[in-house]
């Protein structure tokens, strides 16, 4: 039994992508066309063809690989020639041949679909990026590089050398599928089989495209821009239609997806369309008032805290938040009072706050239990929001 591994020079256990691009390297180098019309090199030819055709489907490389040769009469390589002792599917008589026939049927004859196309759709492509929340909060435009496959400009993804073109197949006269008739002992039955000689397309290419080696397409380098939407948050998934990879054979573009991921800010954290952060200020203001200048994404904003400001109190400024994803406008920024209580007062300070004490009746603080959690649970909220 003739071993079809070796004819395209691999090894058992190689993957489906490398018997494709040893099948071909092989038959670019050994088309008759291109070496010369010989007994040899027809002989050649058609052995990588029969190899390729066993090895690439999945049941007949089965098949093989325990000792039966699909391609032999009968569909087996002889009992002789199998390892496992199996007897070959000729011993059976006209049920090899049904066996054959259901077979060739299950690996795809075209006989009655017509050629396959050369054209197909690209692959999707998936990138990631991260931005800034800055970029979440007003959206952005950026360019990204991608490493793709694209279409062969050399021969504008014809597949052709130039001057050349697809040739209509001459084993299958363009219907990319031979049929046969096989005797059982129901009767004789039709079956179809992708043809050898142009592996299902129909047409052979004699002369391919040199940049693309007959594929249309060449693996490269292309930037696209993309459109980053004011609101999008850590989990989005942006869709650019027909910005993955070139088809093979002048087919059209997949889709590229974008993976959208928000860094966290030292400053800000988010709460759906809404901003929020901690002001930090001292119990004196707290308890008389200030106006202060905080700075947000829109630059300087000022800010009014009430006299008896208590802690975790917040105060909302409209429409500084994020923009919104499906609407229009933007949230509001939550700045949330942190109230800080004096260290480290000398005695001077500490009689200041003894006499205020004792003038509002405070030098003896009585301890009151609530459960209404209202400020306890705004203090919380405030630093975990952090």
């Amino acid at each position: 039994m003739k071993d079809y591994y070796a004819v395209l020079g691999l090894e058992r256990g190689c993957s489906h992508d490398e018997i494709k691009q040893a099948y071909r390297r092989l038959s670019r180098q050994n088309h008759p066309d291109l070496v010369g019309h010989s007994p040899e090199a027809e002989e050649r030819f058609k052995q990588i063809n029969a190899a390729y055709e066993v090895l690439s489907n999945r049941e007949k490389r089965e098949l093989f690989d325990m000792g039966v040769d699909p391609l032999a009469p009968g569909g087996g390589g002889g009992a002789g020639a199998n390892p496992f002792g199996f007897a070959s599917s000729s011993s059976f008589g006209a049920f090899g041949d049904i066996f054959e026939t259901l077979f060739t049927a299950a690996a795809g004859g075209t006989g009655h679909n017509g050629p396959a196309g050369r054209r197909a759709k690209g692959r999707d492509t998936l990138e990631r990026l991260s931005i800034d929340l800055s970029d979440a909060v007003f959206g952005l435009t950026r360019q990204v590089t991608l490493s793709t496959f694209l279409a062969c400009e050399a021969c504008r993804a014809t597949c052709c050398a130039e001057g050349a073109s697809p040739q209509v197949c001459g084993g299958c006269q363009g219907r990319g599928a031979t049929e046969r008739i096989v005797r059982s002992m129901l009767g004789n039955m039709r079956t179809a089989e992708v043809c050898r000689q142009c592996q299902g397309y129909g047409d052979i290419i004699h002369q391919p495209c040199p940049q693309c080696s007959g594929q249309g397409r060449v693996r490269g380098e292309k930037t696209v821009e993309i459109t980053i939407p004011a609101g999008v948050d850590t989990g989005n998934r942006l869709r650019l239609a027909g910005q993955g990879e070139a088809g093979p054979g002048g087919g059209p573009n997949g889709d590229l997806y974008v993976d959208v991921k928000v860094k966290a800010h030292p400053d800000f954290s988010r709460q759906g369309d809404d901003l929020v952060c901690t002001l930090r200020l001292p119990m004196t203001a707290a308890a008389l008032g200030a106006t202060l200048q905080i700075e947000t994404f829109d630059g300087q904003q000022s800010i009014t805290v009430p006299a008896g400001t208590q802690p975790g109190a917040t105060i909302a400024l409209d429409g500084l938040g994020v923009g919104r994803l499906r609407g229009r406008g933007r949230g509001d920024l939550k700045v949330v009072l942190a109230v800080e209580v004096p260290t480290g007062l000398d005695e001077d300070q500490a009689g200041l706050l003894r006499d205020l004490a004792q003038r509002r009746g405070e030098e003896r603080p009585e301890a009151i239990l609530t459960n209404s959690g209202s400020f306890f649970s705004r203090l919380k909220d405030a630093f975990q929001s952090k």
